[in-house]
């Protein structure tokens, strides 16, 4: 059974900065596509950014330069590490992964940016 657990969420003010972790079980975070999506309030769900089995990044243009994802293989754990927020990256994010990044899902963590 595939397991993803976010977690580091919170209350952040604007330019400040939040690190999302998402602890994988039931998947090898190195072997598979893993990546982070957003859903705000009346939004359709978006991808942040996303690391292919291949080792490829892939970030939403609106993240570019702030946000930054990467893994840990020995502790099986996916991270977003993101930088100089704005109070638009309020949102609920969920960390998943599969061939196409879709099939497994976590249950979703809040980020709020105050300003």
């Amino acid at each position: 059974q595939v397991q993803l657990e976010e977690s580091g969420g919170g209350l952040v003010p604007v330019g400040g900065s939040l690190k999302l972790s998402c602890v994988a079980s039931g998947i090898i975070v190195s072997n598979i596509a893993m990546g982070w999506y957003r859903q705000a309030p009346g939004k359709q769900r978006e991808l942040v950014a996303s690391i292919s089995r291949g080792g490829s990044f892939v970030y939403a243009s609106s993240v570019k330069g702030r946000f930054t994802i990467s893994m840990d293989g020995a502790k099986n754990t996916l991270y977003l590490q993101m930088n100089s927020l704005k109070s638009e990256d309020t949102s609920v994010y969920y960390c998943a992964a599969g061939p196409t990044m879709k099939q497994f899902w976590g249950q979703g963590i809040q980020v709020t940016v105050s300003s």
